[in-house]
């Protein structure tokens, strides 16, 4: 019997949309206005009524937003 080296999965952390107003301190319209026009990541399908957002694509736009600031 041989043993097989398998790394770990890595786990995405997924984040629902209070989580997600909570880190960004903007409310639901402004996130999907942003999304609207391209500004803010998109969800991911959960079911036919749920959509979370991965934190790392969340993290990353919050990196773009603060490295712009002067």
């Amino acid at each position: 019997m041989s043993k097989q080296n398998t790394a770990p999965a890595t786990q995405e952390v997924l984040d629902r949309l209070p989580a997600v107003q909570a880190r960004v301190n903007a409310s639901k319209t402004s996130i999907y206005g942003w999304m609207k026009s391209g500004d803010f990541p998109q969800p991911v399908k959960l079911g036919p009524r749920a959509v979370a957002w991965r934190r790392s694509d969340v993290d990353a736009w919050i990196g773009s937003r603060t490295s712009n600031v002067a």
